[in-house]
């Protein structure tokens, strides 16, 4: 049996692959969502910042979750492609807690911006009268805020209660980053206690903000069956389908990772769910969200390339 005192100076992560080819693979693949991570997030932040045509809510909103997931990439993929190609896949213990936190707490506060995003879409279309009252500066800047304080806050509750377990099992985590569920193996304690404040506060916030981000979206396409121009009908359509299918694949794979039972454990199907979460998602976010919209395009098309040629 491995003391604590073995682990006190780190842990291993045992990553994706061991299988050289496809190690190569993953590490191809990750870059390339990493790069378009960055540019597009960074890029829907400048366009935003530039053009005053989109210093509204909506895109204040974005440029939050832009921020988030930029940082969130940041958080994981940077370390996933030294790892990968590195015989040395140590991490010590002061860095894993930092990645732990930082993970969790960006992780939270995208949850709940999601929720504060499609509020913001529902009072803007089904309240469209009442909208600059609703959503004010104030608002806007109480809401963004709650959003970062409820991640951050979660997040410096439950890294402490994970580092203060005794890891005496192993210190070689089946995983490709430091996440809590493959951490509870390691420990010779009972983590009962742990994962029940897991649960709950994933019920709390991840459950809750699904649940008003659903019923925004449901009012919304009540409201958009009453648009009589069927051009308008199917574009609203389509937005609020791809909305709520990059919402879905981010609120489904958080809620199968921390609030699935613990008899469900199964460390290849959970690193195949969190690379969803922490990869796909990010990358996903600036196109669903906001490349499709004119003004935006027109900024990218007109003001930065226009003087990036001269």
């Amino acid at each position: 049996m491995e003391n604590s005192n073995e682990t006190s100076s780190g842990f291993i992560l045992l990553g994706l692959s061991d299988v050289p080819y496809l190690q190569v693979i993953c590490f191809i693949v990750f870059l390339i969502m990493y790069m378009v991570t960055l540019s597009g997030n960074t890029l829907l932040i400048t366009v935003v910042r530039i053009n005053v045509k989109l210093h509204t809510p909506m895109y204040f909103f974005l440029s939050n979750l832009s921020m988030i997931d930029v940082c969130f990439s940041s958080t994981i993929v940077p370390k996933i492609l030294t790892n990968t190609l590195s015989k040395d896949r140590s991490i010590s213990r002061v860095g894993c807690a930092f990645q732990m936190y930082f993970h969790l707490a960006l992780g939270a506060t995208e949850c709940v911006l999601l929720a504060v995003m499609a509020y913001d879409r529902f009072a803007a279309i089904c309240r469209p009268l009442h909208y600059q009252t609703i959503i004010n500066r104030k608002m806007c800047i109480c809401l963004a805020s709650t959003s970062w304080g409820v991640g951050f806050g979660n997040a410096i509750i439950h890294v402490p209660l994970t580092f203060q377990l005794p890891f005496c099992k192993s210190h070689h985590v089946n995983h490709f980053f430091c996440e809590m569920p493959p951490f509870f193996r390691l420990s010779c304690k009972d983590t009962r206690p742990n994962e029940i404040a897991m649960n709950i506060a994933a019920q709390i916030i991840v459950l809750c903000a699904f649940f008003l981000t659903l019923i925004s979206y449901i009012n919304i396409i009540s409201s958009v069956f009453k648009i009589r121009s069927s051009q308008g009908r199917d574009k609203a359509f389509s937005t609020c389908a791809s909305h709520l299918t990059v919402v879905s694949l981010y609120y489904g794979t958080i809620i199968f990772m921390y609030l699935k039972p613990r008899s469900a454990y199964s460390p290849e199907i959970d690193k195949t769910v969190s690379i969803l979460y922490t990869a796909v998602t990010p990358m996903l976010n600036p196109i669903i969200y906001s490349m499709r919209n004119k003004d935006v395009k027109d900024t990218i098309r007109i003001k930065l390339f226009r003087q990036s040629n001269h």
